[in-house]
């Protein structure tokens, strides 16, 4: 009769028990909401993979000699790229120049949101050109850059991105890059930044 009582009251204590851990992994399920955005190693290869399609994209377009010419796509007159706000642009890069199909070919149509930033020195200080300008990245965006020298005998391109026979050297103070070496042929040394993330 005890060895009865004793296998029930093993019984129920192996049930209650998978009573109790089941309800702690059904609390910590709901406790902790796993997104699509949620960290993972999964995640890490997303952001990796974006960061290597940005990279890819200036790298073919700096091959192709097409990178250059994105960055004279420049309204002298206006002081800003052609067809944009003063802070950039808002809906992507212009579809006028190789350089922003490919971005918007890559990235944009795939999902991927992104930024296009310029940056260079002006007196001591690192200066910021805000390109294209998507919104503000995810706590996970990724990074690819790439330096461009421009010289002052680079020629402007006009609002179809054809050359319009102004060199940097002619636009003077009108281009946003001053140049670093007024005695020699090198207008500036400039790093093109894509920040990538999920829209």
């Amino acid at each position: 009769m005890v060895t009865r009582d004793r296998g029930q009251a093993h019984t129920l204590e192996a049930v209650a028990a998978s009573i109790l851990l089941l309800s702690s992994i059904a609390f910590a399920l709901q406790v902790t909401a796993v997104t699509p955005l949620t960290g993972s190693t999964s995640n890490q290869r997303i952001e990796d993979h974006q960061s290597v399609v940005a990279e890819d994209v200036l790298a073919s377009q700096a091959a192709n000699g097409t990178l250059k010419p994105g960055l004279l796509y420049w309204n002298e007159s206006a002081r800003h790229w052609h067809g944009a706000p003063w802070d950039g642009y808002h809906n992507g890069a212009p579809e006028n120049t190789a350089l922003g199909r490919a971005l918007n070919d890559a990235l944009l149509d795939r999902g991927v949101a992104y930024n296009v930033n310029v940056y260079f020195w002006r007196n001591d200080q690192r200066i910021r050109e805000q390109v294209v300008y998507l919104g503000k990245p995810s706590d996970h965006a990724s990074v690819a850059t790439w330096t461009v020298t421009l010289y002052d005998d680079d020629v402007l391109r006009d609002a179809d991105s054809d050359p319009t026979g102004t060199t940097l050297a002619d636009a003077g103070e009108a281009y946003f890059v001053p140049d670093a070496d007024p005695s020699g042929p090198v207008r500036g040394v400039v790093v093109v930044e894509v920040v990538t993330w999920r829209m």
